[in-house]
Formats: structure tokens, sequence, C-alpha cells
């Protein structure tokens, strides 16, 4: 009991408030987001008519039980975990095939797993058995990673579960896996001028095959295999021009944009936002939930939960440098890289500068599974804040 005690006041509080206020604050937006109108929501939307803090009270529970995962998580020690990474990984893997063959389907992707009254999304959960797996993975290797041939092996690693995921298709939380996997790479101390080298050409060999894929589909009828959809294609390249198909694809990123545009520097106040009220900004209490913000709560608004995350990031940087151990370091610097990727891919497909992914905003879009997983993440990067060092009697 002393020795939880002590441990317990070592945990860094400005990481813990700093989650709380984010998630207090989602839950105020959500509120406007999802409120009630005597328009039809849209189709697919958790608002029921009924009861108009439906979706609040299940984001508010939600939370509470990501709260019970970080607490479970903070109990254990981090280091224990290094002994069931084969188990773990092989679990990944059961879990994403098993959405395959079980899973519910929903906006042209098969993602989610409903047993009883309960629905989650398994890839959701994996981007945190993967940090942990791929960290006990990276430790041996910390400082061989020089050459090409030193990487391949984590490259393999990645790609079983990313393939499943692949398959779905789920390609945010695939982009979600390379980003933890270059990060913890970089980390590990792979030559970053190789680790963009792979990047730069990886983007173009992947924009080559797409402008193949469309051309041999255009002037010869057939096409490339892709893992994609072509109408998911045109969701990720219609961004460069939403206003070539302003009602099809490009509706999501026009009526973002007119929403941000909106809300000026203090926002059109909660409620006040035509575009979120008059459901012409779609998904908007999940994908879209910081173009609610932009509207609403304006410039000011869009700053302050920028800067809360900004608050998060820097701190569990600090963790990671100060952890004890290669492994700590290693899983602190997944989770970093997991955060950072979703708030700025999010940001940046609200304003129309990035591909629409349907990436979440962690910790502040409506979600069970991604709000479990995020404080799940959160509570093992207190963990490892908690046993830098070795408890003295």
């Amino acid at each position: 009991m002393l020795t939880q005690n002590r441990l317990l006041k070592k945990i860094d509080y400005t990481v813990l408030f700093t989650v709380m206020i984010i998630i207090a604050y989602s839950l105020v937006v959500l509120y406007s987001a999802t409120k009630p109108t005597e328009l039809l929501p849209l189709a697919g939307s958790p608002v029921s008519n009924e009861d108009p803090l439906e979706v609040v009270k299940k984001q508010a529970l939600y939370a509470m039980l990501g709260f019970v995962a970080m607490a479970v998580l903070l109990y254990m020690s981090y280091e224990n975990l290094i002994e069931h990474v084969r188990f773990l990984y092989v679990i990944n893997l059961i879990m994403l095939t098993a959405v395959i063959f079980l899973g519910d389907s929903a906006l042209g992707a098969t993602r989610w797993i409903e047993i009883g009254p309960f629905r989650f999304q398994p890839s959701e959960f994996a981007k945190l058995i993967i940090i942990i797996c791929f960290a006990a993975f990276l430790v041996p290797r910390i400082g061989k990673l020089n050459r090409l041939r030193d990487l391949v092996p984590c490259f393999a690693f990645i790609a079983l579960p990313l393939g499943f995921i692949l398959k779905q298709p789920d390609l945010g939380t695939a982009l979600v896996f390379l980003a933890i996997m270059f990060g913890m790479l970089f980390a590990a101390g792979a030559r970053p001028l190789l680790l963009i080298s792979l990047l730069a050409g990886g983007l173009g060999s992947v924009s080559l095959w797409i402008w193949v894929h469309f051309w041999l589909l255009a002037n010869r009828g057939f096409n490339l295999w892709m893992p994609l959809k072509d109408y998911q294609l045109e969701r990720l390249l219609i961004f460069i021009n939403p206003w070539k198909d302003p009602l099809g694809d490009g509706y999501h990123v026009i009526q973002s944009q007119i929403a941000i545009g909106q809300g000026g520097i203090l926002g059109r106040g909660l409620f006040q936002g035509s575009q979120t009220h008059g459901n012409f900004l779609p998904i908007q209490e999940t994908d879209f939930i910081f173009s609610v913000v932009g509207e609403e709560l304006g410039f000011i608004g869009a700053m302050l939960l920028l800067a809360l995350f900004f608050t998060l990031i820097y701190r569990c940087i600090y963790i990671a440098v100060n952890a004890k151990d290669d492994f700590g370091y290693l899983l602190t610097v997944g989770v970093i890289s997991m955060i950072a990727f979703h708030v700025l891919v999010n940001v940046g497909m609200t304003t129309g500068v990035m591909p629409v992914t349907g990436i979440p905003l962690p910790m502040f879009s409506y979600g069970g599974s991604n709000m479990i997983t995020n404080l799940a993440a959160i509570g093992l990067v207190l963990n490892v804040n908690m046993r830098r060092q070795k408890i003295m009697f």
C-alpha cells in the first residue's frame, strides 16, 4: 500500500487534468453538435430527437470506462507488459480477422463487431496493442537500424496487422499504424534521412499507382488493383478541388470549410451554428467535430483546443525523455505519434488541407472505442512516468 501511495504521488497531474479538460470541452461541443432540431438528423447520426443529452451521456459513459482502463494500466507495472507481447500480438490478429468475417458494415467499410448491446471497433484497440508489441520488438534493435535491410523485419512486423486493416478497408487506421511505426523507428535510432527517403518514395509510388489506376480506367476501360474502392479513392483526392463535385464527394470538405469560415474570431456561439444545426455539416459529432468548434466558438475556441493538445503532447514528450528504460521510452513515443497524427490529420481534413480519411479527434470526437483506447494509452504514459525512478525505502 505504501508503495502504491508513493507511486500515485508521481502521477503527472498536468497530463491528467489536461485530458479531463479536453473531455469536458468535448461534452459541451457534442451537446451543441447533436442537440435535436426540427430538421431530421443526418443518416447514421446517433441523435434520436427524444433525449437531447443522449450522445453526451454515452460519451460520458465511454470516458468513465476509459478512466477505468487507465486505472488498470496504472496499477500494473508497464515493464511486465513485455512478457505478454506474443499473446497480445496474436490477440490483435484474431480481433482484426474477426472483423472481416463477423463485422458489421457502415459507410462502405466493415470495422465494427456487435456483441449483444455492445458495439466496438477492434482497429482502435489494435493501435495501442501494436504500440506495446512494437516497442518490445524494437528494444533489442535500438541503435542497430542504420540500413534498409535492418528495417525490413520491422516492416514485416507491422505489415500483417496492417494488411487486415486495409482489408476492412480502414485507410485512416492504416495511416495511423504507419505514423506510429515511423515515429517509433525514429525514436529507436533509425537514420532520419533513410526514413524521409522511404516516406518520399512510398508517397511517390502511391501517387503514381493511383494516377495509373485512373488513367487506365478512363482510357482503357480497366484498372490496377487497389486496396480501396474507387469511391473511397475519390474521397481521398477530392480535397484538391472539392468544387469538382460539390454535392457528392466534395460536399464534406466544402461544408466544413464554410462552417469554420463563418466562425470568425469569436464564433457564432453555442447552438447558433447554421451549418451545424441546419444539418449541412456531415457526421459532425465524429470526424467533423472540429468544424463545430470553429463555427460556434471561432478561432479562439479552436486555438484553445489545439493548445490543450499541445500541452498534452509536450508533457508526453517530457515523460518519454525522462523514462527510465528503452521500453518505457518507446511506449511513450508510440502514444505521442498516435495522438499527434490524429490531431494533425483531423484538423487538416476539416480545414481542407488534407484528404478526408475518417480519423477522429482523440478524446473529443464521439465514440467509445476511440475514447477508451486513448485514455488507456494515456494511462500507459502515466505509468511510465510513475515508475521513472526506483522506489527508495
